[in-house]
């Protein structure tokens, strides 16, 4: 079970809720905190102006709301603003903003009633995700759109996913026993006033993206153990004169996974002969394609990039991101703008620029592999078969390509598409959880492109038949994947293979030590 309330969340914590179904339990000093909070704003709001509270909303809140409406200005906002459209996020998603919008709010800022917290926590716990649209919020005066289909589930309205099916939230409430939200104050504000949205999918996307890094790392091993590269372009003396810690991070990895290979080779041993220099042209490439030898340069940056990107989002995660920021500790009530998305949408556009270039160079790796005028190893696309009966990989390439194509497309980025809107009250927005959604799609599309190549490394490997010389690490990855695409020769469709290793891969337990760390100052000095 994982505690919260009490504590700042990590990314860790909050895969083991996502992914690993982790029980959530509030902390009961916090749960306190909530009760106190909710209680202060109850009796401060007593004869005084407050927005959201006794006030309309955004460019009408210079409407005051009479007494006897209060309570339903809270429904009203919750079902006005259900108006999303387009696909409906995966519940695996929905579930990310239920744990980001439960912990944001378990910080006691909100002035919610108790109650609010802990149906947030009954729908993560028994797997029920309210129908939230992808289109609808602009990242501003929070995720208003997708966080209002959440709020119209929490008052027992709307559809939720449930055991694989799409039911009316009173049905399933009936059946589980949950009692719907009953507004109090302003629980309507509060559900929706955030960035829950954005940061919830962004963190699942960098806990994906950590997994796609790991898997380029494993794949750019294995290929230049394929192609017998030479050992020093992951050298620690080579690395460690460039000051960057992800480029000596992605360098300590190869070196640990390619520690026992067999095929590896010395560039000392092999070109550093005097026999050498009697040869007019070389048999061996002097130095290898950028693809392959510049794997610690390209990968290093998106490792950075990734540590950045948990850092901030995990900050948001553990932040109230709620206005007006109701604080019983100070006596007051604060005005301004930590709805505001900008954070988050920087960071997603920035992580699905480097996911985009991870895909890039899974695709040149790849074609390499395929093109047997630049590798000179192997037959045209690795085809085990008859040339120009049989046609190897040939077909999954334009898979590739298509795919990494659409992601260079996609990076353009949202941070800098503001468009006003709301009467101009929102004339500056950060479309934060349209970045998010993009870079899932990317973070999506890149585990296509680095299946295709892994099926691909396999047929090389058996081409060779140089499993016995596979260093450990890729012998054990061989060996794994092999159990769910086995090698052919003669011509089958693929795209169930594809969608087998694409599941292992973004399912998969963190396959070798990767950790994101600091590099000790002493490896780059």
């Amino acid at each position: 079970m994982v505690h919260v309330g009490e504590r700042a969340l990590s990314l860790s914590d909050f895969s083991d809720i996502l992914f690993k179904e982790k029980e959530v339990v509030l902390d009961k000093s916090a749960l306190e905190k909530v009760e106190v909070n909710f209680n202060f704003l109850k009796s401060f709001s007593s004869n005084k102006l407050i927005y959201g509270i006794n006030t309309g909303f955004g460019p009408m809140a210079q409407y005051k709301v009479s007494e006897s409406n209060l309570l339903q200005l809270q429904y009203n906002l919750i079902r006005s603003h259900s108006s999303g459209s387009g696909n409906l996020m995966s519940p695996i998603m929905v579930k990310a903003v239920m744990i980001a919008r439960l912990n944001s709010i378990m910080q006691a800022y909100s002035g919610v009633h108790p109650d609010t917290v802990q149906l947030l926590a009954t729908l993560i716990n028994k797997n029920v995700t309210p129908c939230i649209f992808e289109h609808g919020g602009v990242g501003a005066s929070g995720d208003l759109v997708q966080l209002a289909h959440l709020g119209l589930v929490l008052i027992g309205e709307g559809e939720v996913i449930y055991e694989g099916e799409i039911r009316p939230t009173s049905e399933v409430f009936n059946q589980l026993g949950i009692k719907p939200l009953i507004i109090h104050i302003r629980e309507g504000l509060a559900i929706l006033n955030g960035t829950s949205a954005m940061t919830g999918i962004g963190m699942a996307n960098i806990i994906q993206a950590q997994k796609l890094l790991e898997w380029s790392v494993l794949l750019s091993a294995m290929i230049n153990e394929v192609v017998e590269a030479f050992d020093d372009h992951y050298s620690l003396e080579l690395n460690a004169v460039k000051r960057h810690q992800g480029q000596n991070k992605i360098a300590a990895q190869l070196r640990d996974i390619l520690k026992d290979s067999k095929m590896i080779r010395s560039r000392s041993e092999h070109l550093y002969n005097p026999e050498n220099l009697n040869q007019e042209v070389f048999e061996d490439k002097v130095q290898e394609y950028y693809s392959l030898r510049c794997v610690t340069q390209v990968l290093g940056p998106i490792y950075d990039t990734i540590c950045q990107a948990e850092k901030v989002v995990v900050d948001e995660l553990n932040s109230v991101n709620d206005n007006p920021v109701i604080d019983h500790e100070n006596h007051n009530i604060f005005h301004g703008g930590n709805f505001h998305g900008d954070y988050v949408s920087l960071e997603m556009d920035k992580l699905k620029v480097a996911i985009t270039k991870l895909s890039m160079l899974s695709e040149r790796q790849l074609n390499y592999l395929l093109n047997e005028k630049l590798n000179q190893k192997f037959p045209p696309f690795v085809n085990h078969g008859i040339l120009g009966f049989n046609f190897g990989m040939q077909g999954m390439q334009f898979t590739a390509t298509s795919t990494v194509a659409e992601n260079q497309t996609m990076s353009f980025p949202m941070y800098v598409h503001s468009i006003p809107n709301n009467n101009d009250n929102q004339d500056i927005v950060s479309m934060g959880c349209n970045a998010a959604l993009m870079t899932k799609k990317v973070v999506e599309n890149s585990f296509e492109v680095l299946s295709i190549q892994m099926m691909t490394v396999l047929q090389a490997i058996d081409y060779l038949e140089c499993v016995p010389r596979l260093s450990t690490e890729t012998l054990n990855v061989y060996n794994q994947i092999r159990k769910i695409f086995p090698k052919f020769i003669e011509d089958k469709p693929k795209y169930k293979d594809l969608d087998r290793i694409k599941k292992y891969f973004e399912q998969s337990d963190p396959v070798i030590s990767f950790k994101m760390g600091n590099i000790p100052a002493s490896m780059i000095s």
